[in-house]
């Protein structure tokens, strides 16, 4: 052992030395050993540290002048447990039969395959294998390893605990913000940074959460400690989600609501398909009308009047946020239309929507550069760049994910696990529905709890759905011996 203890000395020595010239790079360098040691040792809590991590992550694009988007320190640690997984998969198989075949399983592979094949024949190649491998980082770990993590139920309160309480440091940050400015509107769209680049994205992800609070209250017979936590935790997203002006996440939990009730009340989907079809032909027999009342209305998003705010969700007219969303999804369908089959390529929509934009279209935040961004929809995105197949794989998923959960709810038997079922679902609900008109999922901190809660969910159906065994192998050598104790 003297050399070991040479070595460190040696190290200190000339990290001192380093220190005092200014140069800081190598006290990296026991963090990265100690990270090295816990990806082979003990993954699962690599894993958990990357979920807690995750709400505060920093892009690093904000702070330098290099066009990188990289999350820091998750998505380099999320690469390196990839590759980690690949290895050892190639040594022996990690997961067995029942899980690979498992249809949001299968469906992953295929839209995985897909993205592959529209990134080769892309029109920037190169961003779109990038997409790919930040693609695979997200889902390896967070899925295919998620499902066998899960498998020890604790592991799934220690996931949303984690990520919960990270989160919450990000909620008290961003409400003192916005506290010392008043708590004014204007405010509301940057006091969150660097956690999260604004107001939409950061309250999107608390409408996700925010039905597992619930779920976490109700779930079990709780100490009054934990029981009165969680009811404060209740109240601080609420108000957090309130003072973050982002009209799309309140629509989305009543839409979670909704869902919840007709969870609740079992309503056949025969009568939601029957009162859909009469919506569909009011709609179509009044749209003269209904067009004429979205042109009058003038309500602006850009107010602290809550009734105006909500209001302007349907302005149309003068409204440049609306406006502008309206011009990205006009893109997008103009750029399938030129490449309807492969698309343009994944992860290439902000560099080619620019021709696709209408002169009548744009708005005084449109750019002629068309360098302001991604399709504001998670269901078009993939239509423009990776063409009709892209966006029926990814509709396909989303009901998938949301018809197993619903099934699975009623085959569960009662209990703690049956009700985080449901917050689970009911969290998936806002952030699907969210994705009509925005679309976060190239950021972990939308990935991880989305892909993550999917994960529970496929763990859940392979424990308790009808004919399945737990779907994951016993022999599991990367994973065996990191079980939670």
């Amino acid at each position: 052992m003297r050399w070991f203890y040479a070595l460190v000395v040696i190290f200190l020595a000339i990290n001192l030395y380093a220190n005092f010239n200014g140069q800081i790079a190598l006290n990296a360098v026991p963090i990265a050993l100690m990270l090295m040691y816990t990806a082979f040792y003990h993954f699962d809590k690599l894993f958990l540290f990357v979920v807690f991590f995750t709400p505060l992550s920093i892009n690093i694009e904000e702070f330098v002048s290099a066009n990188v988007g990289l999350f820091l320190p998750t998505e380099p640690l999320l690469f390196g447990m990839l590759l980690l997984i690949i290895f050892n998969q190639f040594k022996k198989n990690q997961f067995e039969k029942k899980f690979l075949i498992h249809p949001i399983t299968i469906l992953f592979i295929i839209q995985l395959i897909w993205i592959l094949l529209t990134a080769i024949t892309s029109t920037h190649i190169d961003v779109s294998l990038k997409f790919l491998l930040t693609k695979l980082w997200f889902i390896v770990p967070i899925y295919f390893f998620g499902v066998y993590f899960f498998k020890d139920e604790r592991n799934i309160l220690r996931f949303l605990s984690l990520y919960i309480g990270a989160l919450s440091i990000v909620v008290g940050y961003t409400l003192f913000n916005h506290a010392l400015n008043g708590f004014d509107e204007p405010s509301g769209h940057w006091v969150m940074f660097p956690f999260f680049k604004d107001h939409t994205s950061y309250g999107a992800i608390l409408a996700l959460i925010y039905p597992v609070l619930f779920g976490l209250l109700f779930s079990k017979k709780r100490g009054p400690l934990v029981r009165l936590t969680l009811l404060f935790l209740i109240v601080f997203f609420g108000f957090g989600i309130f003072m973050s002006y982002t009209r799309a996440a309140w629509v989305s939990l009543v839409g979670a609501i909704v869902v919840w009730g007709l969870i609740h009340f079992r309503v056949k989907f025969y009568y939601l398909a029957t009162i859909g079809l009469v919506g569909l032909i009011y709609v179509a027999m009044s749209w003269t009308s209904i067009m004429h009342n979205l042109e009058r209305n003038r309500s602006e998003h850009a107010t602290e009047n809550i009734d105006e705010r909500i209001e302007s969700i349907a302005n149309i007219s003068t409204d440049a946020s609306n406006l502008e969303r309206l011009n990205r999804w006009g893109s997008a369908i103009r750029m399938w239309e030129a490449r309807p089959i492969l698309g343009w390529g994944p992860g290439t929509y902000a560099f080619e929507y620019a021709p696709f934009q209408l002169s009548s279209g744009k708005t005084i935040i449109s750019t002629n550069a068309g360098n302001m961004g991604n399709a504001h929809s998670e269901y078009l995105g993939p239509l423009a760049e990776q063409g009709l197949p892209g966006m029926l794989l990814m509709i396909i998923l989303v009901a998938l994910i949301m018809y197993t959960g619903i099934t699975l709810y009623y085959k569960m038997p009662n209990g703690e696990m049956k009700i985080i079922l449901l917050s689970l679902i009911l969290g998936l609900v806002t952030y699907f529905a969210h994705g009509v008109l925005n679309n976060y999922l190239d950021t972990d901190k939308a990935t991880i709890p989305v892909w993550g809660f999917t994960a529970i969910i496929v763990m859940f159906d392979l424990k308790y759905g009808k004919g399945r065994g737990d779907g994951m192998s016993t022999q599991n050598t990367i994973l065996r011996k990191e079980t939670t104790k």
